[in-house]
């Protein structure tokens, strides 16, 4: 199963992207991350590492592992978690970034107060575009499940596995992506709920 990690800062990022992608999406990548860092600022991810890094891993999963090149859909990963984290809203996303980039946010964003399984749920009926942000997004979550409680790693297997897996079916990288780290984790299943 591989492992998305090697991307920690915008500087080990840079480069590799300039490889794959056309200059001016990676030049709307590096504003969108400094966007983000505007808005998400000191966060940390429950682990206790620095938020930007899961942006960073969701974006190194969507080009070096999935071969995505769509700038919007790029953007839209780096800016995935803005509005369900932050005061930011749609407009201030498309008014920088595109009418686009903006609704495919709001499609990955789970509405306030709104439970999970309800949100999870709706994504069947997203854009196969936002289907990718979110397929990156999760994959970058749960890759080092092991960091994580053994109550969570149980609780967040099993989302993944009846809410995540079926929408990656559509997307062969990720299919099988997702194939492998169920074989990994399946141990989980046998765990008392």
């Amino acid at each position: 199963m591989e492992i998305f990690t090697s991307w920690p800062s915008w500087r080990h990022a840079e480069v590799p992207l300039t490889r794959a992608l056309p200059a001016t999406t990676v030049d709307a990548l590096r504003e969108a991350f400094a966007f983000a860092g505007r808005w998400h600022g000191a966060q940390q991810r429950p682990t206790g590492r620095p938020y930007m890094e899961h942006l960073l891993e969701a974006l190194e999963v969507a080009v070096a592992g999935a071969g995505i090149d769509d700038r919007d859909v790029l953007v839209a990963i780096v800016l995935h978690d803005v509005l369900e984290d932050t005061t930011c809203t749609e407009q201030e996303i498309a008014r920088r970034f595109g009418d686009r980039v903006g609704e495919l946010v709001r499609w990955v964003t789970k509405p306030r107060g709104a439970a999970k399984g309800d949100y999870l749920g709706s994504l069947v009926k997203a854009p196969p575009q936002a289907v990718l942000v979110k397929l990156a997004d999760r994959v970058s979550n749960v890759q080092e499940l092991q960091r994580m409680s053994w109550r969570f790693q149980r609780r967040y297997y099993m989302e993944t596995v009846a809410s995540i897996m079926p929408l990656a079916g559509a997307h062969p990288w990720f299919a099988q992506w997702y194939a492998e780290w169920r074989r990994h984790w399946r141990r989980v299943e046998r765990w008392p709920a």
